[in-house]
């Protein structure tokens, strides 16, 4: 029943910072797929005596993907799956899963905020024992694999029955379907104050949580409404499906729309959040109010003391490059070690590990703390819910409050999407070769203190790695340039504007940054060079 299938490779399968993201129509490619496993299951070697979680985020091709995945884990001896019921596993899900049980890594099928759909995007995560992103000496091997292969194994069985719990087997393979909420409502229940959560929705407190009809549906559910006791229906788009119901499911101000303009209404609740296709992204409202992501990260880091889990204190605090320097102000007051990484979830794994680090954060709607090893979308939010019903405090005022003790960064983020690929590194490289004759130079009034590559050499295993462009100004305003590595087709361009102030604490964000906007648009000369006299995407 096991088949040796001839193939040739392909060669754009090099893995990015978050595993493989492609077109739902290149993964559809004859042996796309099974050419990318059997590469990782030759990486790893020996595998009769691992077991691996399998699971996703429900979008388009998953159903397929998943049946191919099994029957190669059983035709290249995988001693045992763990597999998500229907097929479904959030990504932090996930990673809790193979932590608590031990597993020896796991394939989460997402492509995490990116849309879904035959004309949207599909991917692969592979974690390893840690719960987390592989390293880059593992993906390295892995893409050598898949640019000479020439055969894949696969057994030819009839598809898996995913629907009912239990344990079943495919050869000598044993396939045990999990319900993939049950794990994660343990873990959280045992880091938060669900009592006090319960006593604030049981005094009236309204929330809207927007599943963007992605994973983390049937998990804000139980937690949200039938646990915490929010009123029936303050969880929407609670269904996940295979395009997510046409929603683009990145819980920005931009894509989240429906929920931001409801928040922004004079009928807002008191709460708003949502998260993304996979579940490790949020995004957090109140009544007519935004938190940046940044500052969240800063919020959460002031107010440990107010979660069980953590009110023995904390470790230390990272966070990207990219990211404002708003939590290092909160880490220097509360003298815990402080961190800048480059993006990527799998730099914050080391800091992890060796204990120098708790709580991690991206600009890009990403939190979580060290409880797994991925970024957690409902964490995020039980966080928050946490502290206000501890305070007795509305998100605005929380936030406010923050900014009078630690001053504020206006901080936002400029997308130019779609470039040629040729044209964005070119872009990238000519601005780095000029960032020495930058410094001290002067842009309408904003002196360069210090203009050069970010580079990071990490504190545990002594790599270093270089990401993104940095310039530095006196007043403490920073750019930073980065290519992302999160989309499945042509380059984007990300420029990362922040000012920081201490009096004026309440102006509008874009106009505050709109002359470094110019700057950072002249430096880089990205209009003369890509033609786009704008952004795409603003957060």
């Amino acid at each position: 029943m096991i088949t040796t299938v001839s193939t040739t490779p392909y060669t754009d399968q090099k893995m990015g910072t978050a595993g493989l993201r492609k077109k739902s129509k290149i993964a559809m490619q004859p042996n796309y797929v099974e050419n990318f496993m059997q590469s990782i299951f030759n990486a790893i070697g020996r595998l009769d005596d691992k077991t691996f979680l399998v699971g996703g985020d429900g979008r388009f091709y998953n159903d397929i993907a998943i049946q191919k995945i099994i029957k190669m884990a059983a035709a290249n001896g995988v001693k045992k799956l763990v597999i998500g019921q229907n097929g479904f596993v959030s990504t932090p899900a996930g990673s809790n899963i193979i932590l608590k049980n031990k597993l020896d890594g796991g394939f989460v099928l997402s492509a995490s905020h990116n849309p879904g759909g035959e004309n949207g995007d599909f991917g692969i995560k592979y974690s390893n024992q840690t719960g987390g992103q592989v390293p880059a000496s593992v993906t390295d091997k892995i893409y050598a694999n898949t640019l000479s292969i020439r055969e894949y194994k696969i057994y030819d069985a009839p598809d898996i029955d995913l629907s009912h719990l239990g344990t079943q087997h495919l050869g000598t393979m044993e396939i045990e379907v999990i319900d993939p909420v049950v794990d994660y409502v343990e873990m959280v229940e045992h880091i938060f104050d669900f009592n006090a959560i319960k006593a604030l929705f049981a005094k009236g407190f309204t929330m809207r949580f927007d599943a963007m009809n992605a994973v983390t549906g049937p998990y804000a559910i139980r937690i949200f409404e039938e646990i915490l006791g929010a009123p029936k229906g303050s969880v929407v788009h609670a269904k996940p499906l295979p395009d997510f119901g046409g929603l683009h499911p990145d819980p920005n101000l931009v894509y989240a729309k429906e929920l931001v303009d409801l928040m922004f209404s004079d009928s807002a609740p008191d709460f708003g959040g949502a998260n993304d296709g996979d579940g490790d992204r949020n995004m957090i409202l109140g009544k007519k109010f935004f938190v940046t992501p940044s500052d969240s990260l800063a919020i959460l880091t002031d107010n440990y003391q107010y979660i069980p889990a953590y009110k023995n204190g904390i470790f230390g605090v990272a966070k990207s490059a990219a990211t404002s320097t708003a939590v290092g102000r909160v880490a220097k007051a509360h003298n815990i070690g402080y961190y800048e990484v480059p993006t990527g979830w799998k730099y914050f794994v080391n800091l992890m590990d060796s204990q120098r680090i708790t709580f991690c954060g991206e600009e890009s709607f990403g939190t979580g703390s060290a409880h797994i090893r991925e970024k957690d979308g409902i964490w995020a939010i039980l966080f928050w819910l946490n502290i206000i019903a501890a305070t007795g405090k509305s998100v605005e005022q929380i936030t406010r409050e923050h900014w009078q003790k630690y001053g504020r960064s206006y901080y936002m983020r400029f997308d130019f999407e779609g470039l040629d690929t040729a044209v964005a590194d070119k872009l990238m490289s000519d601005l780095e070769a000029k960032l020495p004759s930058l410094n001290n130079q002067e842009f309408n009034g904003y002196k360069v203190s210090e203009a050069a590559p970010f580079v990071y050499n990490d504190p545990v295993d002594n790599s270093s790695t270089k990401n993104g462009l940095i310039v530095k100004f006196a007043d403490g305003s920073r750019i930073v340039y980065r290519l992302s590595g999160t989309g499945s087709s042509g380059a984007t361009l990300r420029v990362y504007l922040e000012k920081y102030e201490q009096n004026k604490l309440a102006e509008e964000p874009l106009d505050m940054l709109k002359p470094i906007l110019a700057i950072a648009m002249e430096i880089a000369e990205i209009t003369p060079r890509t033609g786009k006299q704008h952004a795409d995407v603003i957060t």
